[in-house]
């Protein structure tokens, strides 16, 4: 006889809402077990004498629920078969789970996966779920937009507040305590949340409307909670989201929008996306994290702009520039990602260059033909360019050998600048100027500092050296076009002291 299991849900714990087919089952199993006996239908089991056998001592004997679920599983594999070649009636075990069988029960899919590759025949009868009475007694209609979640892994990239959000497996304060750190990682603290126990059970059943923060002062938590958060449509929600952002930018750009931003072009947004990656550096500098996210904020706008004009000529759009950096992150860390091993971040970037490699021969672009120096963009700030020029040319023993010399082509450079400006000719002290700031970037680079920064802080010294001029002439009544040179003077050495 081909072993045999059907599973039946016991419904949300009303004895009224269990169905008669159910029952019968029930009444006939000659095996019958009860994933856990902590559920309200228990009482009706006992006071009709129907035997069974529960899972709950696997409970104590593990520590991660998944474990619970994989020997929940391979017991029930072994029992169906065991009862096949007993030649029990019909030679099947009757497996009951709280609610519905569907319904957030991992060993119904781990049943589901396994039963098949054990040659077991499976049979699943309905049951009243949690939802059912969730929707009843809490009174939300799910056509809204609903989304049902696991309270012990929940993130906040799973939640939506245009969604009503039913989240389970919060059994106690500790589990109560993780779901209201995720929840507030998008909503406010007093956002009110409900928590439910036991819906539909008669004399059990307990409703509370609670502020989120609040969610794990409650001390009466059990198997049969649920915290539902309601569909909110409020501004300041939706404006956490990046659904929203992006709408927002379509507006923008369609003919009811703005016509400024309708009118831009990649060309036009040039400068814009380059200035506003400037002032998030700025940022860096500052010790004030709000203006740090404003402007982050401006610059994921230009991403925004750009990737909203190719949207509207059809080329690409926003979720494709996501899909394409989220592969290319997967791809380029194999030693977080995948099997790969990375014990220093200088074996992480060998393996991020050799990827990069092996993505331009699937191309048909083959690595070793391209110029050494083509890798470098065109469009980098100055310093910038002239800095990983040199890096990567002294990569392949292009470079200069002491620090001495280095300085010998600095001194060269500006004699040679000077005899260019004798020479009058602007052509010429252009170029010999350009001469000498990349040797000056190739001495920076032989004292392993960085050209950029060091010219942002030299800027930043002159930025504020030059502000205490103005600011001591403007306490003596006057202005900077009525003070002499040789007072300028004087003051800069006293900003210099301070």
């Amino acid at each position: 006889m081909k072993p045999h299991i059907i599973i039946i849900g016991l419904g949300s714990g009303d004895e009224d809402q269990l169905t008669l087919g159910i029952w019968k089952k029930i009444q006939a199993a000659d095996k019958l077990y009860l994933r856990t006996d902590q559920h309200p239908m228990v009482q009706m089991l006992t006071r009709n004498g129907i035997t069974y056998e529960s899972f709950d001592a696997i409970y104590e004997s593990h520590d991660q629920f998944e474990q619970v679920y994989e020997a929940i599983t391979a017991e029930l594999l072994a029992k169906a078969k065991a009862a096949a070649s007993a030649d029990t009636p019909a030679g099947e075990i009757v497996y009951a789970v709280p609610g519905h069988p569907m319904v957030a029960e991992k060993t119904v899919q781990l049943l589901r996966e396994r039963c098949p590759e054990a040659g077991i025949q499976l049979t699943l009868l309905g049951g009243e779920s949690f939802l059912d009475q969730a929707f009843l007694r809490l009174g939300f209609d799910p056509i809204e937009g609903f989304q049902l979640l696991n309270g012990s892994d929940l993130s906040l990239y799973s939640l939506n507040p245009l969604l009503h959000t039913v989240i389970t497996q919060v059994y106690d304060t500790l589990s109560a305590s993780d779901v209201k750190l995720s929840l507030m990682e998008l909503y406010p603290d007093e956002h009110e949340i409900v928590v439910g126990h036991a819906l539909g059970v008669a004399g059990e059943e307990r409703i509370h409307r609670i502020p989120l923060y609040e969610l794990d002062h409650l001390q009466d938590f059990g198997n049969l909670s649920l915290v539902w958060v309601p569909r909110s449509e409020q501004e300041r929600l939706r404006n956490r989201t990046f659904a929203r952002l992006h709408e927002i930018v379509d507006i923008l750009r369609s003919p009811e929008g703005c016509p400024w931003d309708r009118e831009q072009t990649h060309q036009s947004l040039r400068k814009n996306l380059i200035e506003e990656a400037y002032e998030v550096l700025e940022t860096f500098d500052e010790e004030d994290t709000d203006h740090m996210a404003e402007e982050l904020g401006d610059l994921l706008l230009q991403v925004m702009l750009h990737a909203q004009i190719e949207a509207e000529a059809g080329s690409f759009n926003v979720w494709d520039v996501i899909a394409g950096l989220n592969e290319k992150l997967l791809r380029r860390h194999p030693h977080v990602f995948g099997a790969a091993q990375a014990g220093n971040a200088d074996e992480a970037l060998v393996n991020w260059n050799q990827i990069k490699q092996e993505e331009k021969r699937k191309k048909g672009i083959d690595p070793d033909q391209l110029p050494l120096l083509s890798g470098v963009p065109r469009e980098l700030p100055g310093l910038m360019r002239a800095y990983k020029l040199q890096k990567k040319a002294a990569a392949v023993g292009f470079d200069w050998s002491r620090l001495e010399e280095v300085i010998e082509v600095v001194e060269s450079e500006l004699l040679e600048l000077k005899e260019a400006i004798a020479s009058l000719s602007k052509t010429e002290q252009q170029e010999e100027l350009g001469d000498l700031l990349f040797s000056v970037v190739n001495l920076a680079r032989f004292l392993k500092i960085d050209p950029e920064e060091a010219m942002s802080e030299a800027n930043r010294k002159f930025f504020n050296r030059f502000g205490y001029i103005e600011q001591q002439v403007r306490l003596k009544g006057r202005n900077l076009e009525q003070t002499g040179l040789q007072e300028m003077e004087a003051l800069w050495q006293e900003a210099k002291k301070i």
